[in-house]
């Protein structure tokens, strides 16, 4: 089948290509009637006319398409719910989000992004100097999001995982425990997350926390919670919830009281997290805030504007329920 094109649609509606082009673009300055206008519109609408993105670049100058790449990693509730909000955001700005999820040995960056020739590229580990000098000299704005390291040309975001595991820890020793251990995830794509949220914990305890990796698993779960309790460790700080529904699971396993013998703190405020016994004391992150800075950040790369604030210290909050 051939492609609609706007002579088809001028054709329907008995008006000139440039008509169409005006009217589908919003052309300011042309004196084009409304009556004129709702023909184009419906005969474009009944055409199923969708103008060519290769074709609006050449004219403007610049792609609308915002390119993330997304490391091999399981999507969870945040990232989910992150990559959600920042489409609607852009969207707003009259952006494309495109998400492309896979790793490098799937298929380099890029030839990904050389593909799309997007406006700008998202990233949450960052680039290399010659990655970004080739985006650069292809007038790509590089947004190195989330977890991207300082010192790169660019507009840098990072949203503060250490304070994750600072509320975490603050909360715990606040309800009275000293002696904290932390819940570390066995799947390696997420220690780019794991570690510096454990960074937040040790910064917020005189006494380094006991570490212990935790599978979802219960039996495996029970012997991480068992040497806890053999070196004293009356709080725990997991990962994330999924996690830390785990470890309480462990604790079942071998009559362990939560939050009497051992309390448990999680991340993200999944759905499951209100419905364990006991209840999950979480960590939660205002996604929305987070999307909204990081959509005002692309923006700011693509016009060549300073990088906007970050969000303030509320984005990042303890929801206090029944594990600690």
């Amino acid at each position: 089948m051939q492609r609609v094109t706007s002579a088809d649609v001028a054709l329907r509606a008995g008006v000139s290509r440039a008509t169409v082009s005006y009217v589908l673009n919003e052309t300011p300055g042309q004196s084009i009637s409304p009556a004129t206008r709702t023909r184009v519109l419906a005969a474009a609408a009944s055409l199923g006319y969708a103008p060519s993105a290769a074709a609006r670049t050449l004219r403007t100058g610049r792609s609308d398409v915002v390119l993330c790449l997304l490391p091999d990693w399981p999507i969870g509730n945040e990232v989910g719910n992150l990559l959600g909000n920042l489409s609607t955001e852009l969207a707003r700005a009259g952006m494309t989000f495109v998400v492309h999820p896979g790793s490098e040995a799937d298929r380099p960056a890029g030839e990904i992004w050389k593909a799309i020739t997007p406006a700008a590229v998202i990233t949450f580990a960052g680039f290399s100097d010659g990655e970004l000098g080739a985006m650069r000299a292809a007038g790509v704005a590089v947004v190195v999001a989330l977890l991207g390291g300082p010192g790169r040309e660019g507009c840098e975001l990072q949203m503060p995982q250490q304070l994750v595991g600072r509320h975490q820890a603050q909360h715990l020793r606040g309800t009275g425990h000293s002696r904290l251990g932390y819940a570390y995830p066995d799947d390696e794509r997420l220690r780019i997350f794991a570690d510096p949220r454990l960074a937040g914990v040790r910064a917020s305890t005189p006494e380094d926390p006991v570490v212990e990796t935790v599978p979802l698993d219960p039996d495996r779960a029970a012997g991480a919670v068992r040497r806890w309790r053999a070196v004293g460790v009356t709080g725990v700080c997991a990962y994330n919830d999924e996690v830390a529904l785990a470890v309480l699971a462990g604790a079942r396993l071998l009559g362990v009281a939560v939050p009497g013998e051992l309390a448990v703190v999680g991340v993200d405020d999944i759905p499951a997290a209100r419905l364990a016994v006991p209840p999950l004391t979480t960590v939660t992150t205002d996604q929305r805030a987070i999307a909204a800075h990081l959509a005002a950040g692309v923006l700011a790369a693509i016009s060549g504007k300073p990088e906007p604030l970050p969000p303030g210290g509320d984005a990042i909050r303890v929801i206090s329920r029944a594990s600690a």
